[in-house]
């Protein structure tokens, strides 16, 4: 039987470790605990004094070690300028770096010693990298062989160590993106729940009708009604300045806040008054909101509105006229103690359309955007559907193009009707 040489074995002994490496790598999700078992593994074949793993922080601006096993101090934590020392050379240039005498080496960083109280005297440093992507490096210390020197297999082997790390580092971390990524994606399905629960129900046999789409999974737009205690009726439609979450957070204090003085505060232009000192003592990142509310009365088909910063609703007569009422004071949030103004308007047997600009700017057909104009050819084109399908109808026919074609929108599209024509 052939004897195997000292280098087969030795062979073999970097395949046993390779292995159980992998092994290491490929029955866990705990990518620390994972890779301090492997710094223990690698000290223990590299009969080394210490092994650390150093990871990229701070947009790659220092190397933090993430985990070190040792027979001496642990400098776990400890932080150094990503190009310095040997370890800051090793990513510089992408190569194992074997130094058998710092002292020689003007680019040894002593203040690892210096606050660890450890003497280096040798380094084996192989640098953390897949596919031009810098993760950070391994770093074996002083060899307690009779020589203390590293040589040319520990080089290769820590080399290959370092590949797998790397890559196992980059699993991991992809991993954590895709459970972050789930985790997100159900907390905004959550928050579109209770958003929606915010907005208020459509009754046929009602004169006041809304219809929200967002363009993301939340909207910063919103609208509101409810019946007060003499049968009239408070209503509002708004915008939230920006989108994504903070826009939805803004648009749910809003419409908490309104509708919490709706119920109190008879005046629309006192009611304006009072949410906007609260927005502008609470405001964050300039976030502010544009806004029609007002009160109906759909017994004398009289409104009594003001209008914070919002584009002009749209008053159809029963003949097909419409008027856009530019009445418009400052948006929500952006001054402190505003006086707003408050206008009437006689309904009769006409509807009121308020809305938000992303029904004006949607994309009707390619490079054309439906516009003002747009908007009254769709008003006069449903006129003839009931007022409790109309506001589906138009949306739905204005949005089809994007949505088919992009398959999201650019902005939410919210509208509100108050139908003049509803006999009550």
């Amino acid at each position: 039987m052939q004897k195997l040489s000292p280098d087969s074995d030795k062979s073999y002994e970097q395949l046993k470790l390779l292995i159980a490496v992998l092994q290491e790598f490929s029955t866990t999700l705990d990518i620390d605990t994972t890779l301090l078992h492997v710094t223990h593994l690698v000290k223990q074949y590299l009969d080394a004094e210490g092994v650390s793993l150093f990871l990229l922080e701070n947009d790659g601006r220092e190397l933090v070690c993430r985990v070190c096993a040792t027979t001496s101090a642990d400098i776990t934590g400890i932080r150094l300028g990503s190009d310095e020392g040997i370890i800051g050379r090793a990513l510089r240039e992408n190569t194992t770096q074997m130094v058998r005498d710092v002292s020689k080496d003007p680019d040894f960083y002593k203040e690892v010693d210096v606050s660890s109280g450890i003497t280096t005297r040798s380094i084996l440093c192989a640098p953390l990298v897949l596919k031009n992507n810098r993760f950070g490096a391994l770093e074996a210390i002083n060899k307690n062989s009779e020589s203390g020197l590293f040589d040319k297999q520990d080089r290769n082997l820590l080399t290959i160590l370092a590949n797998t790390s790397a890559m196992a580092i980059h699993n991991s971390r992809m991993a954590e993106e895709l459970v972050f990524q789930e985790r997100t994606k159900r907390e905004l399905e959550l928050a579109r729940e209770i958003q929606a629960a915010l907005l208020p129900g459509d009754n046929p046999d009602y004169p006041v009708y809304g219809y929200n789409i967002p363009a993301r999974m939340v909207s910063g737009d919103f609208y509101d009604h409810f019946q007060l205690g003499d049968g009239r009726i408070c209503f509002s439609l708004g915008d939230v300045s920006g989108k994504g979450i903070n826009a939805s957070l803004l648009m749910a204090k809003t419409t908490s806040i309104f509708r919490c003085l709706g119920k109190r505060i008879a005046s629309p232009s006192e009611l304006m008054s009072v949410l906007n000192n609260e927005l502008y003592a609470n405001a964050t990142h300039g976030m502010f909101v544009t806004m029609v509310a007002g009160i109906y009365d759909p017994q004398k088909k009289k409104l009594v509105m003001v209008n914070a910063g919002h584009q002009p609703p749209l008053l159809r007569k029963r003949g097909g006229q419409i008027t856009a009422q530019e009445y418009a004071m400052p948006p929500l949030g952006v001054l402190p103690n505003i006086d707003y103004d408050e206008y009437e308007l006689q309904l009769d047997d006409g509807d009121l359309y308020i809305f938000t600009d992303g029904l004006t700017e949607c994309w009707f057909h390619r490079e054309k955007q439906l516009g003002d104009e747009g908007v009254i050819d769709m008003i006069n084109r449903f006129s003839d559907i009931n007022a409790a399908d109309r506001l589906h109808a138009i949306v739905q026919n204005v949005t089809r193009w994007k949505r088919e074609h992009s398959g999201y929108l650019f902005d939410d599209v919210t509208m509100l009707l108050i139908s003049g024509a509803w006999k009550g």
